[in-house]
């Protein structure tokens, strides 16, 4: 079952999905590079990058996949995610002072699962932040 949250890294949202049956997080890709490089349409800088990546026969990009994630018009839309370590390999192929500490904030992100499976009631006080956050 998977389950979805935004997440917030210097006030912009980006979204994640916890797929409880592979034990894993899944990031936006579209998120993570407009936040990474500031552009208004991370959309266009991603299909770039992809281009590129897979012309060098970038592995990563290849076993990215999609999910229908929520789009700021309310609908869902098939969207490329990346799994924590194909994310960590595509950061480094972005050009950016923001690098570190979006690297530093996965580690976070990580940390807190973690902490919600030792206390489950964790769990509950994060979904209830996150509907919070969505309904403002």
């Amino acid at each position: 079952m998977e389950q979805l949250a935004i997440q917030l890294f210097e006030n912009k949202q980006i979204r994640v999905v916890w797929d409880a049956e592979k034990e894993k997080y899944y990031f936006s890709i579209v998120d993570v590079v407009q936040v990474l490089t500031e552009s208004v349409d991370g959309r266009k800088y991603w299909n770039k990058l992809k281009q590129r990546l897979k012309a060098e026969g970038n592995e990563s990009v290849t076993n990215c996949h999609q999910l229908k994630l929520p789009a700021s018009d309310g609908k869902k839309y098939k969207t490329d995610v990346a799994d924590l370590e194909q994310l960590l390999r595509l950061i480094q192929s972005i050009p950016s002072p923001k690098a570190e500490p979006l690297k530093r904030w996965l580690a976070e992100v990580g940390t807190q699962r973690i902490d919600q499976m030792i206390d489950p009631e964790l769990t509950f006080q994060m979904a209830v932040e996150d509907y919070r956050r969505q309904a403002a």
